[in-house]
C-alpha cells in the first residue's frame, strides 16, 4: 500500500541503490515481513512451503 502510495514503481528503474536504502530507512511498511536470519539462512515473507524447506530441523 505504502508502495504504491509513494510511486515507487515508476521511481524504481531511474534510482540509485542510495535513493533506495532511503526509501527503505525511512519506513518501515516498504519492507517485506517477516525476515528471519539465521547463519547462511534467510527467508523474506512468509510462504509455508518455503519457511518449512528453510527452517525444518
Amino acid at each position: 500500500m505504502k508502495y504504491r502510495e509513494l510511486g515507487l514503481k515508476d521511481k524504481l528503474k531511474d534510482a540509485s541503490e542510495e535513493d533506495m536504502l532511503e526509501w527503505l530507512a525511512s519506513d518501515g511498511m516498504l519492507i517485506k515481513r517477516p525476515m528471519a536470519i539465521s547463519g547462511d539462512k534467510a527467508t523474506v515473507g512468509f510462504k509455508e512451503d518455503t519457511y518449512e524447506k528453510t527452517w525444518k530441523r
